[in-house]
């Protein structure tokens, strides 16, 4: 939108400049023509005062021996005008061609006032006087000729040059009645361009934006490009993360009921299950019971105890207890956990088929504010879980890791066990959902309550070559969290 604004106002600049140019070098070029005008009527007006000066002379010889003869004194002084009229013809410039039509006349005009002498001043002989007055009358008609073709010349050039300069003044005009009508259309019809390329993305973008405030969050905007694609590329990506974080929220708030849920039917169910495990062992004493009676009242008892570890599990998913914060030292805790877990009998069966055991910790790995217990609990789950993947065996790898800079530690925990199937990687950490064959499915879901009661997180991906590897980061949290 930004180039097209500017190349559009680069376009409405370019003509209106263009014009301007245009205007400016015409009213030059008009000024300059008129001013050759003034002169060539300036010289125009200067051959005919000539001619009249020399028709002025001529008249003087013609009317000579006449009784409106004119006096001596007139002829000269008529004889001087016409002198000084033709020696101001060179004050101007002119062409060469001009100029040797000019010095031609000039000639022609002392030869007429030798002639003119001649004739004033011969006395004695009539027959001489009336040649040099034939000559000197065919002078001054050869010298009006000439005039008047200078001036009939003149004339047509002025006039060419006229109608040329009223040409250029008429198409000036019209160029400047083009742009005083061309500026303000272009201005509308670019208004109406721009408001439009403006509005319309606009007013999609507004629609869009209603719809997701009604709760659309799946529509989408297309079709637009520029800067508006972008904000509508925002927009679209925005409604996707809304939609996501929505999900999500649901997805929590119904945990949150069902854990809810569970708590009070795990209250509910535990002191009645106590009171039947209690009977049951009461009648299993007595010594009237068969010992086949017995063995199926003792198998009641196991799953009474099992029943009460699953409500014992649900009341942890549902109220986990609060952390208490105390500095910890992640290498020490995990290290006693595995050894803790090597005495478990998940590793104890699988003892014989081969588990092997690496650490790889981080000497330099800081201390933070953490619950100990809750870390154990955390880290005996994830082995127990990894010594269960590998029923025939395998190697459990262990690593710690300190991130500066984003601030937190981590745990590594892999295993080259069965490894996690990428269709049920969102759901491993879900409450009641395990791949194993036995359990409730709480002991993932519970742990990652206990890390984000730490405002950590845990991701689980498979290895590159076999099993799976979780992954467990914490910030390092500040000393004022210590006893929260």
């Amino acid at each position: 939108m930004k180039k097209t604004i500017i190349l559009g106002l680069s376009i409405f600049s370019l003509i209106f400049f263009l014009g301007v140019f245009y205007i400016i070098g015409s009213v030059e070029r008009s000024t300059g023509s008129l001013d050759q005008l003034i002169i060539l009527h300036q010289v125009e007006i200067l051959r005919e005062h000539l001619l009249i000066q020399i028709k002025r002379v001529q008249a003087d010889l013609n009317l000579k021996n006449t009784r409106h003869a004119r006096g001596v004194d007139t002829v000269v002084q008529d004889v001087m005008n016409m002198h000084n009229v033709a020696n101001s013809c060179f004050n101007c410039h002119h062409s060469p061609a001009v100029t040797e039509k000019l010095n031609d006349i000039k000639d022609n005009i002392e030869e007429y006032k030798n002639a003119l002498s001649r004739v004033f001043t011969i006395r004695a002989n009539v027959q001489r006087l009336g040649e040099e007055e034939d000559a000197a009358f065919a002078i001054g008609q050869e010298l009006i000729t000439k005039v008047d073709d200078m001036i009939a010349l003149t004339t047509t050039k002025l006039q060419q040059r006229t109608q040329g300069t009223l040409v250029k003044i008429a198409d000036t005009k019209v160029v400047l009645y083009v742009l005083l009508v061309l500026g303000p259309l272009l201005t509308v019809i670019l208004s109406y361009f721009f408001i439009r390329s403006f509005t319309k993305p606009i007013n999609r973008l507004l629609h869009a934006t209603r719809r997701l405030k009604e709760g659309n969050l799946d529509f989408r905007i297309e079709g637009l490009h520029n800067e508006f694609g972008e904000v509508a590329s925002s927009l679209n990506e925005m409604a996707g993360a809304l939609k996501e974080h929505f999900t999500k929220m649901q997805k929590i708030e119904q945990g949150m009921v069902l854990a809810e849920v569970a708590a009070g039917l795990a209250h509910e169910i535990k002191n009645p299950l106590t009171g039947v495990r209690g009977a049951i062992e009461l009648i299993s004493q007595e010594s009237t019971v068969a010992p086949q009676d017995r063995m199926l009242l003792l198998k009641a008892v196991e799953d009474v105890v099992r029943i009460e570890s699953l409500m014992k599990d649900l009341m942890n998913f549902a109220k986990p207890p609060r952390p208490q914060y105390v500095s910890v030292g992640i290498n020490g805790v995990l290290d006693m956990t595995l050894s803790f877990a090597l005495k478990h009998p998940s590793f104890a069966m699988n003892a014989g088929a081969g588990i092997t055991v690496a650490k790889d910790f981080d000497p330099q790995m800081p201390n933070f504010l953490a619950d100990p217990q809750q870390l154990r609990q955390i880290f005996l789950n994830l082995l127990l879980n990894a010594a269960e993947a590998m029923p025939k065996g395998g190697a459990l790898h262990l690593k710690t890791f300190h991130d500066t800079s984003t601030g937190t530690i981590g745990v590594r925990i892999s295993d080259s066990g069965t490894g996690i199937e990428e269709r049920v990687m969102d759901r491993l950490f879900q409450p009641f959902f395990t791949t194993k064959h036995h359990g409730t499915g709480l002991g993932l879901a519970i742990i990652k309550r206990l890390i984000e009661q730490h405002e950590g997180t845990i991701t689980v991906a498979n290895n590159p070559d076999q099993g799976a590897a979780f992954t467990i980061s914490f910030p390092i949290r500040a000393a004022e969290h210590e006893g929260v």
